[in-house]
């Protein structure tokens, strides 16, 4: 890897957003901490700085503040947003509440010449997300382009390599986003774009082969696609070293356990162990209701019978998870870290003490897509590469209330279904994730001229880019009535079917 470009996390909603955008230029980017030591940051070598956005004022107190000397590291420095009103309160300029806020689109005036904005001319689209501006430029700045708004709302210092956007370049409402941070990482930084999935994978396995020697590395495969692919890619790297461990829940989708077998075990040649423990998972969750017991529970049990395979298979001095990128920037949270935890994520943190293994994280740099793009370089089935999203406790949660085998099953038919007639009418590659949920509600129905009081099936589609956000998605209605009425005719159990419209927020993605 010849280039890096390190992001400096200031707790902008937008920070991954813009890491995505720099290996979009197959230039490799990592998020560090707003805090980390200048020290440090040189001992990485990176070929330039991005500072975020934020949701802080720097004149707030406690507003996260970096290691000054960054701006001495004579690499070049990018402020975004937050990142830019850091250069106007340490570098002599003054940062002001602006009065009236800028939120949402705009239009951005060039006025000066900047390699910032090489090839461009004239007045383009922006998006704007600030309350304060920069009033007063520091000595040495000069102001290239403006707003309504802000009177200095790109800047720059050429002799000390920094540059300053009032707006946000990394999001798709500011259209030529990606050509400014073109500019500033291809052209200002001189990064060499070698960030490519064939390089990710041959330094991967290498670095794997490395850490784990001759040993053996245990692998608890689920069947999704962030599992599966860091087994394919754990067997590219060390063959015959790597056991998969796949267990199966009773609470997973039709035909899940035989893909699973079918695909890893026959088709791709990995050693793999199946345990059958559904009955067990359902002995516990009887009776309960609440979605954070069931959770817990089959948290718990999962463990428990993790352990109980690798005590059968024999001793293993590794432990291998498809961790993700976002899972490690969104689980851990240190000291005062302006970005909130937003989740405590099952593959980072969560392990129980007793489990002494050490960990293997091959994907642990990457994003979902990226993740997408290994797996079919590896030459994963399309099928397996781009599944939608599926919860870990499984159908526990898409069952509302306390659930039973007959439940398990009447869901999993309906589910089916829609799985199905989305792939017939070219409409589940188009969709974040659609699925069926099945509520403890009964109703008076009619078929074949005899009353029936059964369950009422909700059908859930959206659309999203990441799913912190999404969105209803608007199926034909054709399609809709299709598969309400072969939900309704052919699973026995559920004479009623509804569409959820509901956006994210306020309601969440899936039901529990």
């Amino acid at each position: 890897m010849t280039s890096k470009i390190l992001i400096l996390d200031f707790g902008s909603q937008y920070t991954q957003v813009i890491a995505r955008r720099v290996r979009q230029l197959n230039v490799y980017s990592e998020i560090v901490r707003y805090d980390t030591p200048a020290s440090i940051i040189k001992s990485l070598r990176p070929s330039g700085i991005i500072l975020s956005g934020g949701p802080a004022s720097v004149y707030a107190k406690g507003a996260p503040q970096p290691d000054k000397r960054i701006f001495d590291a004579s690499v070049p420095v990018l402020g975004v947003c937050y990142g830019m009103q850091l250069f106007g309160k340490w570098l002599g300029g003054e940062v002001a509440s602006s009065t009236r806020r800028e939120y949402g689109r705009g239009h951005l005036q060039i006025v000066k010449e900047s390699p910032l904005f090489a090839g461009f001319n004239g007045q383009v689209d922006i998006w704007n997300s600030h309350g304060d501006s920069l009033k007063k430029l520091p000595k040495g700045f000069r102001t290239v382009a403006t707003t309504d708004n802000s009177p200095h709302a790109a800047i720059e210092d050429p002799a000390r390599k920094l540059y300053g956007l009032q707006f946000h370049p990394e999001v798709a409402h500011t259209p030529r986003g990606m050509e400014i941070l073109s500019n500033f990482v291809l052209g200002i930084c001189q990064a060499e774009p070698g960030w490519t999935m064939k390089s990710f994978i041959e330094s991967t396995c290498e670095a794997v082969r490395k850490q784990v020697g001759s040993d053996r590395v245990l692998l608890g495969l689920s069947g999704g696609v962030d599992s599966a692919v860091a087994a394919a890619l754990l067997h590219q790297a060390i063959g015959s070293q790597l056991q998969c461990i796949f267990v199966d829940n009773g609470l997973l989708r039709k035909g899940e356990r035989e893909k699973v077998e079918d695909i890893f075990g026959r088709h791709l040649k990995l050693k793999l162990l199946t345990v059958k423990a559904g009955s067990r998972f359902l002995k516990a969750l009887k009776g309960v209701a609440d979605p954070e017991r069931k959770r817990k529970i089959i948290g718990r049990i999962f463990i428990e019978e993790f352990q109980r395979a690798t005590k059968k298979i024999g001793a293993a001095k590794y432990l291998a998870q498809g961790t993700l990128y976002p899972d490690v920037i969104e689980s851990v949270a240190i000291g005062d870290n302006p970005a909130a935890v937003i989740k405590s994520h099952h593959n980072v943190g969560g392990l129980p003490k007793n489990m002494k293994f050490q960990l293997v994280e091959p994907l642990r740099q990457l994003f979902k897509d990226e993740v997408r793009v290994v797996g079919e370089t590896l030459g994963l089935p399309r099928e397996m590469v781009w599944r939608h999203p599926f919860p870990g406790p499984g159908l526990a949660v898409r069952t509302l209330g306390p659930i039973d085998a007959q439940k398990l099953s009447i869901l999993r038919e309906a589910d089916a279904i829609v799985i199905e007639e989305m792939k017939a009418a070219k409409w589940y590659d188009k969709v974040w994730q659609a699925f069926a949920v099945l509520l403890p509600v009964r109703s008076v129905g009619v078929q074949g001229d005899e009353r029936t009081y059964d369950y009422t099936c909700v059908l859930r589609v959206v659309e999203s880019h990441d799913g912190m956000t999404a969105d209803w998605v608007r199926l034909p209605h054709d399609l809709l009535g299709k598969i309400a009425s072969r939900i309704t005719n052919e699973v026995k159990g559920i004479n009623r079917v509804v569409y959820d419209v509901s956006s994210k927020p306020p309601a969440t993605i899936e039901w529990e």
